[in-house]
Protein backbone atom coordinates (compact mmCIF):
# COMPACT_ATOMS: atom_id res chain seq x y z
CA UNK A 1 0.00 0.00 0.00
CA UNK A 2 2.46 2.10 0.74
CA UNK A 3 4.53 1.50 -2.37
CA UNK A 4 1.65 2.41 -4.23
CA UNK A 5 0.85 5.89 -2.83
CA UNK A 6 4.43 6.39 -2.99
CA UNK A 7 4.10 6.38 -6.87
CA UNK A 8 0.69 7.98 -7.26
CA UNK A 9 -0.12 10.65 -9.81
CA UNK A 10 -2.93 13.07 -9.63
CA UNK A 11 -5.78 12.92 -12.31
CA UNK A 12 -5.33 16.63 -13.30
CA UNK A 13 -2.24 18.22 -14.37
CA UNK A 14 -2.26 21.31 -13.04
CA UNK A 15 -2.70 20.42 -9.52
CA UNK A 16 0.55 19.93 -7.77
CA UNK A 17 -0.66 18.22 -4.78
CA UNK A 18 -3.84 17.03 -3.00
CA UNK A 19 -5.04 18.88 -0.02
CA UNK A 20 -6.32 17.41 2.75
CA UNK A 21 -8.18 19.73 5.39
CA UNK A 22 -8.14 18.46 8.93
CA UNK A 23 -10.90 19.52 11.54
CA UNK A 24 -12.44 18.31 14.91
CA UNK A 25 -12.32 19.23 18.60
CA UNK A 26 -10.20 20.42 20.86
CA UNK A 27 -7.88 17.28 21.75
CA UNK A 28 -9.37 15.01 19.02
CA UNK A 29 -5.46 14.38 18.01
CA UNK A 30 -5.14 16.15 14.50
CA UNK A 31 -1.65 17.07 14.90
CA UNK A 32 -1.06 13.17 15.55
CA UNK A 33 -2.15 12.14 12.65
CA UNK A 34 -0.02 14.27 10.57
CA UNK A 35 2.78 12.98 12.92
CA UNK A 36 1.85 9.33 12.39
CA UNK A 37 1.46 9.80 8.46
CA UNK A 38 4.80 11.70 8.28
CA UNK A 39 6.15 8.87 10.32
CA UNK A 40 4.86 5.98 8.06
CA UNK A 41 5.79 8.15 5.10
CA UNK A 42 9.44 8.99 6.15
CA UNK A 43 10.66 5.83 7.86
CA UNK A 44 10.92 7.45 11.55
CA UNK A 45 8.88 9.21 14.29
CA UNK A 46 8.18 12.35 13.48
CA UNK A 47 8.02 15.09 15.98
CA UNK A 48 8.52 18.19 14.47
CA UNK A 49 4.18 19.00 14.16
CA UNK A 50 3.72 19.37 18.19
CA UNK A 51 0.90 17.95 19.64
CA UNK A 52 -0.48 17.87 23.14
CA UNK A 53 -1.71 14.53 24.64
CA UNK A 54 -4.66 16.01 26.78
CA UNK A 55 -5.94 19.50 26.48
CA UNK A 56 -8.82 21.48 27.26
CA UNK A 57 -7.64 24.09 24.44
CA UNK A 58 -6.11 24.08 21.27
CA UNK A 59 -2.70 23.64 20.97
CA UNK A 60 -2.36 24.69 17.74
CA UNK A 61 -3.13 28.35 16.70
CA UNK A 62 -1.97 28.39 13.43
CA UNK A 63 -3.25 27.26 9.97
CA UNK A 64 -0.03 25.29 8.77
CA UNK A 65 0.89 23.19 6.02
CA UNK A 66 2.71 19.90 6.34
CA UNK A 67 3.64 18.08 3.00
CA UNK A 68 4.97 14.54 2.82
CA UNK A 69 8.18 14.07 1.17
CA UNK A 70 8.37 13.07 -2.47
CA UNK A 71 4.92 12.36 -2.52
CA UNK A 72 2.13 14.89 -3.95
CA UNK A 73 0.15 15.33 -0.38
CA UNK A 74 0.06 18.09 2.06
CA UNK A 75 -2.04 18.01 5.14
CA UNK A 76 -3.55 21.07 6.70
CA UNK A 77 -3.88 21.33 10.63
CA UNK A 78 -5.47 24.25 12.58
CA UNK A 79 -6.86 25.46 15.53
CA UNK A 80 -9.82 22.82 17.62
CA UNK A 81 -13.41 23.51 17.69
CA UNK A 82 -14.60 24.53 20.80
CA UNK A 83 -17.99 25.60 22.80
CA UNK A 84 -19.15 28.67 22.39
CA UNK A 85 -19.51 31.54 19.82
CA UNK A 86 -15.61 33.36 20.95
CA UNK A 87 -13.83 29.83 21.88
CA UNK A 88 -11.65 27.78 19.54
CA UNK A 89 -11.55 27.86 15.40
CA UNK A 90 -14.63 29.71 14.15
CA UNK A 91 -16.78 27.26 11.81
CA UNK A 92 -16.57 30.10 8.98
CA UNK A 93 -12.47 30.11 8.95
CA UNK A 94 -12.96 26.31 8.16
CA UNK A 95 -15.39 26.92 5.30
CA UNK A 96 -12.87 29.73 3.92
CA UNK A 97 -9.88 27.65 4.01
CA UNK A 98 -11.73 24.66 2.16
CA UNK A 99 -12.49 27.43 -0.31
CA UNK A 100 -8.48 28.50 -0.71
CA UNK A 101 -9.11 31.79 1.12
CA UNK A 102 -6.89 31.47 3.70
CA UNK A 103 -2.66 31.18 3.37
CA UNK A 104 -0.78 29.01 5.38
CA UNK A 105 0.24 30.79 9.06
CA UNK A 106 -2.58 33.03 9.40
CA UNK A 107 -2.96 33.15 13.23
CA UNK A 108 -6.86 32.19 13.97
CA UNK A 109 -9.07 34.97 16.22
CA UNK A 110 -11.32 33.19 18.61
CA UNK A 111 -13.40 36.39 18.57
CA UNK A 112 -13.59 36.94 14.62
CA UNK A 113 -13.17 35.19 11.35
CA UNK A 114 -10.64 35.88 8.95
CA UNK A 115 -12.19 38.82 6.23
CA UNK A 116 -10.72 40.21 2.99
CA UNK A 117 -8.76 42.73 4.33
CA UNK A 118 -5.92 40.32 6.28
CA UNK A 119 -2.78 39.97 4.17
CA UNK A 120 -3.44 36.26 4.42
CA UNK A 121 -6.64 36.45 2.66
CA UNK A 122 -6.68 34.68 -1.28
CA UNK A 123 -8.83 36.76 -3.42
CA UNK A 124 -9.06 34.36 -6.05
CA UNK A 125 -7.84 31.02 -4.80
CA UNK A 126 -7.19 28.46 -7.81
CA UNK A 127 -7.93 24.80 -7.26
CA UNK A 128 -3.59 24.12 -6.09
CA UNK A 129 -5.43 27.13 -3.04
CA UNK A 130 -8.27 24.90 -2.22
CA UNK A 131 -8.86 21.52 -0.35
CA UNK A 132 -9.69 18.06 -2.10
CA UNK A 133 -10.81 16.33 0.78
CA UNK A 134 -12.55 17.30 4.80
CA UNK A 135 -11.23 15.09 7.23
CA UNK A 136 -13.33 15.20 10.53
CA UNK A 137 -11.37 13.88 13.74
CA UNK A 138 -13.23 12.49 16.32
CA UNK A 139 -11.47 10.81 19.63
CA UNK A 140 -13.26 7.27 19.72
CA UNK A 141 -13.43 7.46 23.70
CA UNK A 142 -15.10 10.88 23.56
CA UNK A 143 -18.37 10.59 20.87
CA UNK A 144 -20.56 10.10 23.91
CA UNK A 145 -19.09 13.56 25.48
CA UNK A 146 -19.93 15.75 22.43
CA UNK A 147 -20.87 18.97 23.67
CA UNK A 148 -23.86 19.51 20.80
CA UNK A 149 -21.95 23.41 19.73
CA UNK A 150 -19.79 21.71 18.77
CA UNK A 151 -21.58 18.79 16.93
CA UNK A 152 -23.87 21.49 15.69
CA UNK A 153 -20.27 23.63 14.18
CA UNK A 154 -19.11 20.12 12.41
CA UNK A 155 -22.61 20.00 10.44
CA UNK A 156 -22.40 23.43 9.42
CA UNK A 157 -18.96 23.03 8.01
CA UNK A 158 -19.81 19.46 6.63
CA UNK A 159 -22.88 21.12 4.89
CA UNK A 160 -20.53 23.61 3.47
CA UNK A 161 -18.47 21.02 1.79
CA UNK A 162 -21.44 19.08 0.78
CA UNK A 163 -22.64 22.13 -1.06
CA UNK A 164 -18.80 22.75 -2.59
CA UNK A 165 -19.42 19.06 -3.49
CA UNK A 166 -15.81 18.76 -1.77
CA UNK A 167 -15.52 14.52 -0.39
CA UNK A 168 -15.38 13.87 3.28
CA UNK A 169 -13.90 11.52 5.44
CA UNK A 170 -14.25 11.04 9.22
CA UNK A 171 -11.35 9.40 11.11
CA UNK A 172 -12.32 7.89 14.85
CA UNK A 173 -9.09 8.21 16.48
CA UNK A 174 -7.74 7.10 20.06
CA UNK A 175 -10.08 3.51 19.18
CA UNK A 176 -7.20 1.71 21.85
CA UNK A 177 -9.06 3.96 24.44
CA UNK A 178 -12.44 2.95 23.52
CA UNK A 179 -12.08 -0.80 23.64
CA UNK A 180 -9.55 -3.12 25.48
CA UNK A 181 -9.69 -6.23 22.68
CA UNK A 182 -8.48 -2.95 20.34
CA UNK A 183 -5.76 -2.17 22.88
CA UNK A 184 -4.73 -5.55 23.18
CA UNK A 185 -4.49 -6.45 19.38
CA UNK A 186 -5.52 -3.84 16.61
CA UNK A 187 -5.65 -6.42 14.02
CA UNK A 188 -9.37 -7.50 16.26
CA UNK A 189 -10.02 -3.98 15.40
CA UNK A 190 -12.98 -5.01 12.96
CA UNK A 191 -14.32 -7.62 15.71
CA UNK A 192 -15.25 -5.43 18.59
CA UNK A 193 -18.19 -4.93 19.02
CA UNK A 194 -17.49 -1.51 21.05
CA UNK A 195 -16.03 0.12 18.08
CA UNK A 196 -18.96 -0.77 15.78
CA UNK A 197 -21.32 0.48 18.40
CA UNK A 198 -18.65 4.02 18.53
CA UNK A 199 -18.61 4.19 15.01
CA UNK A 200 -22.75 4.11 14.32
CA UNK A 201 -22.49 6.49 17.56
CA UNK A 202 -20.34 8.67 14.99
CA UNK A 203 -22.15 8.48 11.97
CA UNK A 204 -25.70 9.12 14.23
CA UNK A 205 -24.55 12.37 15.40
CA UNK A 206 -22.61 13.81 12.12
CA UNK A 207 -24.62 12.46 9.66
CA UNK A 208 -21.44 10.83 8.19
CA UNK A 209 -21.96 7.74 6.46
CA UNK A 210 -20.66 4.07 8.21
CA UNK A 211 -18.15 4.03 5.09
CA UNK A 212 -16.94 6.57 5.46
CA UNK A 213 -15.47 6.35 9.22
CA UNK A 214 -12.24 4.98 10.40
CA UNK A 215 -11.14 4.01 12.83
CA UNK A 216 -7.30 4.93 13.68
CA UNK A 217 -4.72 4.99 16.21
CA UNK A 218 -1.76 7.44 16.17
CA UNK A 219 1.60 7.01 17.63
CA UNK A 220 1.92 8.30 20.74
CA UNK A 221 3.91 6.53 23.29
CA UNK A 222 5.60 3.37 20.93
CA UNK A 223 9.04 4.27 19.97
CA UNK A 224 9.08 1.96 16.82
CA UNK A 225 7.06 1.15 14.20
CA UNK A 226 4.02 -0.86 14.22
CA UNK A 227 2.92 -2.65 11.15
CA UNK A 228 -0.80 -2.95 12.41
CA UNK A 229 -1.21 0.80 13.60
CA UNK A 230 0.54 1.42 9.96
CA UNK A 231 -1.70 -0.51 8.30
CA UNK A 232 -4.96 1.03 10.03
CA UNK A 233 -3.60 4.42 9.38
CA UNK A 234 -2.86 3.48 5.44
CA UNK A 235 -6.04 2.42 4.58
CA UNK A 236 -7.60 5.57 5.87
CA UNK A 237 -5.18 7.62 4.33
CA UNK A 238 -5.43 5.84 0.81
CA UNK A 239 -9.21 7.17 1.25
CA UNK A 240 -8.57 10.23 1.52
CA UNK A 241 -6.44 10.01 -1.48
CA UNK A 242 -9.16 8.49 -3.89
CA UNK A 243 -11.74 10.72 -2.60
CA UNK A 244 -9.76 13.67 -3.84
CA UNK A 245 -8.66 12.12 -6.81
CA UNK A 246 -11.63 11.39 -7.70
CA UNK A 247 -13.11 14.98 -7.05
CA UNK A 248 -10.55 16.12 -9.17
CA UNK A 249 -11.31 13.67 -11.72
CA UNK A 250 -15.18 14.76 -11.73
CA UNK A 251 -14.04 18.37 -12.08
CA UNK A 252 -12.17 17.37 -15.74
CA UNK A 253 -15.35 15.82 -16.48
CA UNK A 254 -17.01 18.45 -16.00
CA UNK A 255 -14.87 21.12 -17.99
CA UNK A 256 -14.76 18.25 -20.95
CA UNK A 257 -18.40 18.50 -20.94
CA UNK A 258 -18.46 22.35 -21.08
Amino acid sequence: MIGYLKTFRISREDVSELRFLLHGPVGAGKSSIINTVKSIFEGHQFINCLAAAEVTKSFTVKFKKFSLRNVPFAMYDGMGLEDGDTKGVHAEDIINALKGHIADNYAFNPASAIDNTSKYYIHNPTLNDRMHCLVSVIPTDRISLMNDDTIQKMKVIRAAATKLEIPQVLFMTRVDQGCKLTQNDLGKIYQSKKIRDKVMECSNKLGVPVSCIFPVKNYSEENKSDEKLDCLMLEAFSQIVHSANDYLAGLNEEHDME
